[in-house]
């Protein structure tokens, strides 16, 4: 039987999910903001399988790649057989800025 997944797995494999614009993955980009996991004791097959919400923002409200961004997102969490519901929630608030970029992110920017 497999492990529940962590809020760090997802933040993994969000890592694989890019803002076309920018080329960097929307972690390092700060885009995401919260992340939760709750078992989902309905899904089949029965092992241990949770639904994920992922509150994130975008670097504007006129950001022309949103559609491709919210894409990206569902596919890859839903690609993981422990995930059997994904939720995705647009917020703006707080605000998105450049200082949300992560040091790792500032560095591949050249930003530093």
């Amino acid at each position: 039987m497999s492990q529940p997944l962590t809020e760090e797995d997802i933040v993994l494999a969000l890592r694989d999910c890019f803002d076309p614009e920018v080329k960097l993955n929307l972690v390092d980009l700060g885009l995401i903001y919260s992340i939760k996991l709750v078992a989902d004791p309905r899904a089949t097959p029965a092992f241990p399988r949770q639904q994920v919400t992922v509150w994130m923002t975008l670097t504007t409200p006129q950001c022309p790649a949103s559609g491709l961004i919210f894409e990206q997102v569902n596919n890859r969490l839903a690609s993981i057989p422990q995930i059997s519901k994904v939720d995705v929630q647009l917020v703006w608030e707080p605000k998105w800025t450049p200082h949300r970029i992560s040091a790792a992110g500032r560095a591949q920017l050249g930003l530093d």
